[in-house]
């Protein structure tokens, strides 16, 4: 569990706004799952999702997140992984593989958590924001993510990461405004398996 509670470039917890945000919402709370409900909490609903509200600067890191109070989907899961990171609570990070419309090419990544809960295991949670016909929920054991999946190439991939993926930190950190991200959104090919179903080319995850 150690790499899910480390501090990073990205995950940088040990920052003192990070630290003194999770003091706060982890104050009077009686323990580590009503802590991770706070911290999901805060970042789904106080954290304006970059897209939704065409809010510029694009951050990356968690303590800009949380410093600019806005971020796309990577961005926020960043944040809550660091708030929870900062509470003694490992964290890690998710991805599907999404349309970026109503179904169909073109497809990207869409971010989000998983946290272990000592009496559940890992639980995914999703804190990109709710809006019509998104309700994301912390609800364990159930899990209540903000999309489910309806296109044929949409995937939940598997890993849950210690770190995000190269191909995330690169877009967020080259792209100048919310618009050019939303232009480069990041994407992972995927092959049909006959055995398994539609499956992500994992040859590439090397290179992530």
């Amino acid at each position: 569990m150690q790499r899910y509670l480390q501090q990073s470039e990205i995950i940088n917890w040990q920052h003192p706004a990070i630290l003194a945000k999770a003091a706060e919402l982890a104050a009077g709370l009686p323990d580590k799952t009503e802590i991770a409900r706070s911290c999901f909490t805060f970042v789904r609903d106080q954290i304006r999702h970059s897209w939704d509200y065409r809010q510029n600067p694009v951050t990356c890191r968690a303590s800009d997140v949380l410093e600019q109070a806005t971020g796309y989907c990577y961005a926020k899961s960043h944040l809550l992984a660091a708030l929870l990171r900062a509470n003694g609570i490992p964290a890690g990070l998710c991805y599907q593989r999404l349309s970026a419309g109503d179904s169909g090419p073109p497809f990207c990544l869409h971010g989000l958590n998983a946290v272990w809960l000592e009496p559940y295991g890992w639980y995914r949670i999703d804190a990109r924001g709710n809006k019509p016909g998104v309700d994301a929920q912390f609800c364990p054991p159930m899990e209540q993510l903000a999309f489910q999946l309806h296109a044929p190439d949409e995937v939940d991939l598997p890993e849950i990461w210690p770190e995000p993926l190269a191909m995330v930190v690169q877009v967020l950190t080259s792209c100048a405004t919310v618009e050019e991200v939303y232009r480069n959104l990041p994407d992972i090919p995927i092959t049909l398996d006959s055995a398994d179903g539609v499956t992500p080319i994992r040859s590439d995850a090397r290179h992530l």
